[in-house]
């Protein structure tokens, strides 16, 4: 224990000087590219994983949730981290039992045949099948004994080293790291109370009580404790298994709708899902129902973006960029005080690729990956929910590829966003049928709902107007309005003379340094000719530098289109 907080230090500093080294332009000899930089930062990745792995539960679990914050992590890290699974050895059967006894008391006698070899092992508990006297089937998951001590010491040792990074005045600018360590600290406590996913585990089941496709097993609650959980033991074959589904006369395009139908559901309609939805947590019934494991990371949507699903929706199906980043503000979903001008052009691009046929059959993976590169190192807040939605999808998505060559989520998505395109979205169902009406009563139903949308968007600006204009007055009577005038051709012209000028004065330094190395190199003291080229090395390095972006600004002139219009 006394190394332990050696080791993560040591981590921290390695991950840090690596992501500074990965930035720097001059470490790629030969010039850099995007594709050597990101090659680079994908090797970072992989290493970062295995040091993850190695130090173990606290860890791992820790690179899930980073994997949800692509504001503060490069996107090639949230990829890998995002992929981090539990590959921990069984611990003993004995410290099963003796861990059994201790939670349960007396209420061991109600299991009669617990298995020794595990079902899984992962890096919080493992998991064993057992027989209770009433003949009921269960699985017990039973925590990993002396976990909570090592995860509250290394917890502790990372609030210590986000209070550092927080106090560097370039890492910490910008970044609530004290806020994401305390944030981490407490969702990772809340993982090791088994009785909290008992309750997520019961409520999900709750949710799709009613749908015969789904399937989630039942809590036991009289055998659930902080450090034991048991549930029903429902069996089935592993979702990407696709050969045995067809074996057991099992439809894999079914499978992969009905995975998507159950996933959209939960954001639509409940507001409450799965936020780990991997292959390894999703299975396929012998009647094909849809099977699902695992609830220790559940998310919900906030009440206040459920209740703009509606509006959001059908700015996305008008296509209206500016309307759905205005409503992500309001929603929260984007900080405010943000420049929208990003956000807005990433959001048309994002719409364009996903509603126009035909749809790509990786349209999510591509989107998360836009939405990654324009959060990192902005200003941006997205709620790690969002992100666990977008990663849940990009999951179905291949996971329905892998089924089904024709399977499009978004073909999938249309009937359960059509109710929110048409009305409020309050007391509508979800996925409801076509109705009596024809296909012309509907096209007539959605062409008013447009066009009233419209009206009502045009007459709520127009009222806006005059305390518009009384706002900008005062603000030009008070000398605070700022006029911002963007200029791309003169913006690269004068940081190209600014450089040019940075560059000449460190010629002529290094100029300077030379001459004072030459004549020391004569004098009676040759030895002092260090001094100058030790003076010289990081204003040298600094030079080729700055040389490399004349030469990529040049570059970038000489494109067509650069610069004109």
């Amino acid at each position: 224990m006394i190394l332990r907080p050696l080791r993560i230090w040591w981590l921290a500093l390695a991950l840090v000087l690596g992501l500074w080294w990965d930035g720097q332009d001059w470490t790629y000899p030969g010039g850099v590219t995007l594709e050597r930089r990101q090659r680079r930062q994908r090797r970072r990745a992989r290493w970062l994983t295995q040091e993850f792995l190695a130090l173990g539960s606290a860890f791992i679990k820790l690179g899930q949730l980073l994997s949800a914050r692509p504001d503060v992590m490069p996107a090639e890290l949230v990829e890998e981290l995002a992929t981090l699974q539990d590959r921990v050895p069984a611990f003993p059967f004995t410290v099963v039992q003796d861990l059994l006894e201790q939670e349960l008391g007396e209420r061991c006698a109600e299991i009669i045949d617990l298995e020794a070899e595990p079902l899984g092992s992962a890096s919080l508990a493992q998991v064993h099948r057992a027989s209770l006297r009433s003949g009921r089937q269960v699985v017990l998951k039973v925590q990993r004994p002396g976990l909570e001590r090592t995860f509250r010491l290394d917890l502790e040792v990372l609030q210590q080293v986000a209070a550092a990074v927080q106090r560097h005045p370039r890492w910490g600018r910008g970044r609530d790291w004290i806020g994401i360590a305390q944030e981490c600290r407490r969702v990772l406590l809340r993982e090791l109370d088994f009785r909290l996913e008992a309750e997520h585990a019961a409520r999900f089941r709750q949710q799709f009580l009613d749908d015969p496709g789904i399937r989630i097993p039942a809590v036991v609650w009289e055998l659930s404790t902080r450090r034991v959980l048991c549930l029903d033991y429902v069996p089935g074959i592993k979702i990407t298994d696709r050969q045995a589904l067809l074996e057991a006369g099992i439809v894999p395009a079914a499978v992969a709708e009905k995975g998507a139908a159950s996933y959209l559901q939960q954001l639509v309609r409940f507001g409450f899902f799965h936020a780990d939805p991997h292959p390894g947590n999703l299975a396929v019934a012998p009647d094909g129902a849809l099977i699902y494991y695992d609830f220790g990371m559940m998310g919900q949507l906030s009440g206040q973006l459920r209740g703009r699903l509606g509006t959001m929706v059908r700015a996305a199906a008008a296509r209206d960029a500016s309307g759905l980043v205005a409503e992500l503000q309001q929603a929260g979903v984007i900080a405010p005080g943000v420049d929208p001008g990003p956000v807005r052009r990433l959001v048309r691009v994002m719409l364009e690729e996903a509603l126009t046929p035909p749809f790509s059959a990786n349209v999510l993976e591509r989107l998360s990956g836009d939405l990654y590169d324009l959060v990192y190192g902005q200003p941006f807040r997205l709620p790690p929910e969002l992100i666990f939605v977008m990663r849940a999808l990009s999951t179905f998505e291949g996971v329905g590829r892998s089924l089904d060559s024709g399977f499009s989520l978004v073909a999938i998505a249309r009937p359960y966003l059509l109710p929110l395109m048409t009305s409020s979205g309050s007391g509508s169902g979800v996925g409801g049928g076509s109705g009596s009406g024809g296909s012309g009563d509907r096209f007539g139903s959605e062409l008013f709902n447009e066009i009233s949308r419209q009206a009502a968007e045009v007459g709520s600006r127009a009222l806006g107007i005059p305390k518009r204009l009384d706002d900008s007055l005062a603000r030009i009577e008070q000398g605070d309005l700022q006029v911002q005038i963007r200029a791309g051709e003169t913006d690269r012209l004068l940081r190209r003379l600014a450089l040019a000028q940075q560059a000449a004065g460190q010629s002529m330094l290094l100029a300077g340094l030379a001459v004072a190395a030459a004549l020391l190199a004569a004098s009676a003291r040759p030895a002092l000719v260090a001094i100058p080229l030790v003076a010289g090395l990081p204003l040298g390095l600094s030079w080729l530098k700055l040389q490399g972006r004349l030469k990529r600004d040049g570059r970038l002139d000489q494109l067509p289109g650069v610069g004109q219009g």
